[in-house]
């Protein structure tokens, strides 16, 4: 038999294996859609051109109507540039807003009056999130080091060691311990704007880390070994981390000022803890709690995330979970309050980008390709199809005569020149599909709804498709 005859055998007998796809599969498979006079008008078109281009919906190309009956006052856009932190952003966001809104007058002038602007630096909080997660790496693999190096929860870790991305909760913790810094004391770096090669080698570095780590817990060395351990190695990750985003400020001098950079009050001496006392006040842990529609899990129960980002550093990532005409009603709420909210969603389904637009019908994928698309929210979810991947901040609904919403308007961290200019609209047939999380002031929340966030939660696995963090 010649060389080329037995190579020809070998493919025949390897695909003859139960499951595989044999000669005969193959050919039913290419029948099995009959040619169409189209077809090579769609290929040439697909092989020249954008995707969603080709299935755009011409009719929803009309003027977008970007008028809302509840709006919350504008704020200058931020962008998050090339980084996964839209979480950190957006939980700013609302915290200036807040700030801004104010009519007290505890620092010498009343910031609803002023139109004091404020941004906090996004940088200042991002060392020791990154600071934190490394933690949160290295003590699990030490809690998880009997382990073998190919069970589930220890590949959890390894996987990915540290990230950008979180949800509000970061938000809360971060700025309770550390306190907030001003944007203009504290600016974005090369490596805060663009973190991905900064990622890349911390990771590396906490890898071999964690399995000298390992190691140790093996070789059943002393939890006081082990610690100094870690705590030399975190010492090593800091320092990485402050090269490429600087060294977080201790005290600063900084002076309010408006629009037109006219100074509101005296200069005065800040550190970040006294910062965050004078434009937040009281804790944000315990005044909120964050609520998320998953259809898949049974409504008003407690839920929380194993293993999310606060297990040893703060609290640990805890929801409710709501229909979305219970979350929909609370976000009206609070817009009407003039409140903005945190909130995240699937933003790349059905997005139109140039005109920052989100429908159900923007594109018509179905047609373009000749099949369907029928998966629901609940099915979506389950095959990973669908999660929550983006946080941005909810500032406006408009409402029909009868109260109910009509479409949504959020402030995105793309820049000022994203979509309408610098955020997004959505229609509430898109929301309710691919809007997922929501933190709500615990003062817009019922007395019933609070004693079922108060529940006992329910533990969630972090490999669940739905629990991935905002970025």
């Amino acid at each position: 038999m010649t060389g080329g005859l037995l190579m020809a055998c070998l493919i025949a007998n390897a695909q003859q294996k139960d499951g595989g796809i044999s000669a005969q599969m193959l050919q039913e498979i290419q029948q099995a859609q009959k040619p169409q006079p189209q077809d090579k008008a769609l290929f040439n078109a697909l092989a020249s051109n954008k995707i969603d281009d080709l299935a755009k919906n011409f009719e929803h190309q009309n003027l977008l109507d970007t008028h809302f009956s509840v709006e919350t006052p504008s704020q200058s856009i931020t962008d998050q540039k090339s980084s996964g932190r839209c979480w950190m952003f957006s939980g700013l966001n609302v915290l200036r807003s807040n700030f801004t809104s104010r009519k007290d007058s505890l620092l010498g002038f009343v910031p609803a009056k002023s139109n004091v602007q404020l941004e906090f630096s996004q940088d200042y909080l991002f060392i020791y999130d990154q600071l934190e997660k490394a933690n949160l790496f290295l003590q699990g693999v030490i809690d998880h080091g009997k382990k073998p190096i190919d069970d589930q929860r220890v590949q959890f870790f390894f996987k990915s060691p540290i990230g950008d991305g979180g949800t509000f909760c970061g938000v809360a913790d971060l700025t309770e311990k550390y306190g907030l810094v001003p944007k203009a004391v504290m600016p974005e770096t090369y490596s805060a704007d663009n973190t991905s090669k900064m990622a890349q080698i911390i990771k590396s570095k906490l890898r071999e880390q964690g399995l000298q780590l390992r190691e140790m817990v093996q070789a059943g060395k002393s939890a006081k070994e082990i610690n100094k351990a870690k705590t030399e190695a975190l010492g090593v990750i800091y320092k990485m981390i402050t090269m490429n985003l600087g060294q977080p400020v201790k005290e600063f001098t900084y002076t309010f000022r408006d629009k037109d950079g006219k100074a509101i009050g005296q200069p005065k001496t800040y550190t970040p803890q006294s910062f965050y006392k004078a434009v937040v006040g009281e804790p944000l842990n315990g005044s909120f709690i964050m609520v998320m529609n998953d259809p898949r899990r049974e409504y008003y129960k407690t839920y929380e995330v194993e293993y999310d980002r606060h297990t040893y550093d703060g609290t640990n990532w805890v929801y409710l979970n709501l229909p979305m005409d219970d979350i929909e009603k609370l976000a009206i709420a609070s817009l009407k309050d003039g409140r903005k909210l945190y909130s995240s969603y699937d933003v790349g389904k059905q997005l139109d980008r140039p005109r920052g637009y989100a429908d159900l019908e923007n594109f018509d994928y179905a047609s373009l390709f000749n099949t369907t698309f029928s998966m629901d929210k609940a099915q979506r979810i389950s095959t990973f199809d669908s999660g929550s991947t983006h946080a941005m901040t909810l500032t406006a609904v408009d409402l029909d005569a009868n109260g109910k919403a009509t479409k949504w308007k959020v402030e995105n961290s793309w820049g000022a020149s994203w979509g309408q200019r610098g955020c997004l609209i959505m229609t509430d047939r898109w929301f309710r599909e691919y809007m997922f999380r929501l933190v709500v002031d615990k003062k817009y929340v019922s007395a019933d709804m609070l004693r079922m966030a108060a529940q006992k939660p329910i533990m969630v696995m972090p490999e669940d498709p739905l629990f991935q963090v905002d970025e």
